[in-house]
């Protein structure tokens, strides 16, 4: 009865901190705000923007590469030891035989025992691990509503796994983390080649796909994914393999998609419009705004790559992004560039400064954690339309946009800018910073309208080390902005904790519960 008593009193103790726990467990994003930033201050369901974009981090999911081989047995098998005593002969030779196993036995058996409690320990790291972040997706999914999901890369932990156990992690993302969702249809990244002249079909490899937002709800149940350097390699050790293996379970690497606002007063384009006419302009009625996705894989912008066909096609995906670009004078369309590496910054902007290392044969880059300036400049001029040039197209202003990307686990927050020629190179600031500390030019603000200038997201990773962080883009269009209106682009941020929170929720909830029907068992005897 004392043992019960004691049981039973410990389990009202614990029942009341695991109600309060589980329920800040299941809630934590109305706790932490996590929420997308909103059109309006008041809050009501039709203040919401039409873009959401929930972004996730790095998630890097572990597996048998992390364990010992599953075909290894460091001790001598039994069956084995019987098989050998059987036909040794004679019978000193069997009890020989039996003396030295049970001696090995002995004198090894405690070391492998504690490599098997470790071994079952990293299981049920890797087991509880992938419940965390399941756990992450789909809280945020139920509380914040995204219209979008996109994960930036990284999406497992190693590019060197053999193919089974490429599979086995895949599975594991789109069973228990991802559960309920799926990759985005062959259709929509690849476009709809073969409806069109010959002309467009080369721009429709890519994608270029028009759709209008909101219509298809199918996407709250896509993941948009990201090559990360987990995935595929860096330059020096991505191949045609590693992409194609990608590609079949979690969708291409390059492509891109425009999403336009419903037409009210104007006649809505058919499914093959391009938008990125070089013909369009701001008083191009036949032109509503919209958004432009662009999932690039920057895995193999550096050189030296190993293959060069899968650069070339990278590069070839870069032409077809700016060739299809509606002009930089137009600002009813705005960019969103969806990649894993970030782009280049001077030390000391982030946490992490810029390092290359190239493999000793020549045969490419081996790691990076930043792009170089160069193909960093590329972007922001190409894709962007950035200049410090005054006379360049648009006043070298460019394309209202955002770049988010991943790679760097901590995460950064910068913002790049291009001064004015006659004054300092382009250079980036903190965004926290930017608006007050940073100028470009004396008494202008980097923020300032007159100055180049784009936002840089690196998100911070989703791993149970870095807390689960998760990123909220929201994108409206705000018409009373400019001549004919311009796309607002907010970005925040939050976390969920590390992954021992969740364990420890979990293992309390669990033992309390054990604990009030054990009690009761005894209370009722």
């Amino acid at each position: 009865m004392h043992a019960s008593h004691f049981l039973f009193s410990l389990a009202l103790l614990l029942t009341p901190l695991c109600l309060i726990s589980t329920t800040w467990l299941y809630s934590y994003p109305l706790w932490h705000g996590c929420r997308f930033p909103q059109p309006d201050s008041d809050w009501t369901p039709t203040s919401k923007a039409p873009f959401r974009l929930l972004a996730l981090g790095d998630p890097q999911l572990e597996g048998d590469s992390s364990l010992p081989k599953p075909s290894f047995h460091s001790l001598p098998s039994l069956a084995t030891i019987v098989h050998d005593a059987r036909f040794a002969g004679s019978w000193s030779r069997r009890q020989y035989l039996l003396r030295a196993a049970l001696s090995d036995y002995s004198r090894r058996l405690p070391k492998e025992s504690w490599k098997w409690v470790r071994l079952q320990r990293k299981r049920l790291d890797l087991w509880g691990n992938d419940w965390y972040l399941a756990h992450i997706v789909r809280c945020l999914r139920w509380w914040t509503r995204p219209s979008h999901v996109s994960v930036l890369g990284d999406l497992l932990g190693s590019q060197w796994i053999g193919n089974e156990e490429f599979e086995r992690r895949g599975r594991r993302f789109w069973e228990r983390v991802f559960g309920g969702l799926g990759v985005v249809g062959e259709g929509i990244m690849g476009g709809a080649a073969g409806e069109e002249g010959q002309e467009g079909q080369e721009g429709r490899q890519w994608g270029g796909r028009v759709e209008v937002l909101g219509e298809d709800k199918s996407w709250e149940n896509r993941v948009i994914n990201i090559a990360g350097n987990h995935d595929i390699g860096y330059a020096g050790d991505l191949d045609e393999g590693r992409v194609e293996r990608f590609e079949r379970a979690f969708g291409k690497v390059n492509w891109d998609i425009w999403f336009t606002l419903p037409r009210t007063n104007i006649s809505s384009p058919s499914s093959n419009t391009t938008l990125g006419d070089a013909d369009n302009n701001d008083n191009n009625e036949t032109d509503p705004p919209a958004l432009r996705l662009i999932i690039l894989n920057s895995m193999n912008l550096d050189t030296p790559a190993l293959s060069h066909s899968l650069q070339t096609q990278t590069y070839s995906f870069l032409n077809h992004v700016i060739s299809t670009s509606r002009p930089v004078t137009s600002k009813t369309h705005a960019t969103i560039l969806l990649t894993h590496i970030p782009l280049y910054k001077e030390p000391g902007i982030c946490v992490d400064s810029p390092f290359f290392d190239f493999f000793d044969t020549g045969s490419g880059v081996k790691e990076q954690n930043m792009l170089s300036e160069h193909s960093s400049k590329g972007i922001l001029e190409g894709i962007f339309g950035l200049s410090g040039n005054e006379g360049a197209e648009g006043q070298g202003l460019g394309r209202r946009g955002v770049v988010i990307n991943g790679h760097d686990h901590e995460g950064c927050d910068v913002l790049h800018y291009f001064p004015r020629m006659g004054e300092e190179d382009g250079e980036c600031a903190k965004w926290y910073e930017a608006p007050d500390s940073a100028t470009a030019t004396e008494g202008a603000s980097c923020t300032s309208p007159s100055i180049p200038h784009i936002r840089e997201i690196t998100l911070r990773s989703m791993m149970g080390d870095f807390s689960g962080h998760a990123g909220f883009l929201s994108a409206w269009f705000d018409a009373s902005l400019g001549e004919h209106g311009e796309w607002r682009l907010e970005f925040q941020t939050c976390g969920f904790g590390i992954q021992h929170w969740w364990w420890g929720v979990m293992l309390t909830s669990s033992e309390a519960s054990q604990e009030v029907t054990w009690s009761r068992y005894h209370l009722e005897i």
